[in-house]
């Protein structure tokens, strides 16, 4: 039996999902996207989840989209878009990218732990998370256009959110490779640590992360996902509104009691 595409571990509050064809260096395919999508499915309302890792296994994150798939959709593009090859690529690609970014649907905050090269659709799904942790010696770009596609799976969108406007054309434009230290000097990834520390540096801090009261964090990546295309008047109502919610828990409570007694609080996310 086949070793599963998308393996799903469970450590205390934190789960990691892994990316797990290393001899294909985690090459997107459908099956993955699929698998992928099945276990964030299976995570968006596990008792007790306050952080999830993503990582592949093997020496990448990811090397992006399959290149047998990407063929395969130049071989129906041939037929135009008078032939209803666009109109299936676009359907097919649309849903693609949904499968992949199932990571943005859950409710508690993500980091991507990138061990090795992301590139193209696969550097994407690490853009899709919270936070990033890189190997300094990672390769990481995007690199559509060099090949001859437009960028997908998000990468115009996060991409100039994260880094501003002048970097992201650079970036896209000329499908430049990056190593950790430099994505994390212009704030493309949020550390940069020799590659075998990456896992357990992105597990530290999905671990800090868990320590912090679940219903408050959730709140947080809520406003965080929603405040680029709100009005600040918006965004204090919303604020106003999370907070509220966190004054009826007992977290609340718990917090202001372990300030107090100078000691770690004990959420119970309730």
């Amino acid at each position: 039996m086949p070793e599963p595409l998308v393996l799903s571990e469970r450590r205390d509050h934190v789960a990691v999902l892994t990316f797990n064809d290393a001899e294909r260096l985690n090459a997107m395919t459908q099956a993955m996207g699929e698998a992928l999508a099945d276990a964030v499915t299976a995570l968006r309302d596990a008792a007790g989840l306050r952080a999830v890792v993503l990582t592949g296994a093997g020496r990448a994150f990811s090397a992006g989209g399959d290149l047998g798939m990407i063929g395969e959709r130049a071989s129906e593009g041939a037929a135009g878009a008078k032939g209803g090859g666009r109109r299936r690529n676009r359907a097919f690609m649309r849903a693609f990218y949904e499968l992949f970014l199932s990571v943005r649907d859950l409710p508690c905050p993500t980091v991507a732990a990138l061990n090795g090269a992301a590139i193209g659709a696969g550097f994407c799904v690490a853009l899709a998370c919270d936070v990033r942790v890189a190997a300094r010696e990672a390769k990481l770009g995007l690199n559509f256009n060099r090949l001859g596609i437009h960028p997908g799976m998000g990468a115009t969108w996060t991409l100039p959110r994260l880094v501003g406007p002048a970097h992201a054309a650079e970036l896209l434009y000329t499908g430049r490779i990056l190593d950790g230290d430099e994505a994390a000097r212009i704030g493309l990834v949020n550390r940069a640590v020799p590659r075998e520390q990456v896992l357990d540096e992105a597990l530290t801090l999905a671990r800090a992360i868990a320590t912090c009261a679940p219903r408050a964090v959730r709140g947080t990546k809520q406003a965080l996902a929603r405040s680029l295309g709100a009005t600040l008047s918006d965004q204090l109502g919303f604020e106003a509104e999370r907070q509220a919610e966190c004054y009826e828990s007992s977290d609340l409570r718990e917090g202001i009691a372990a300030v107090r007694e100078k000691r770690d609080p004990r959420f119970r996310d309730d």
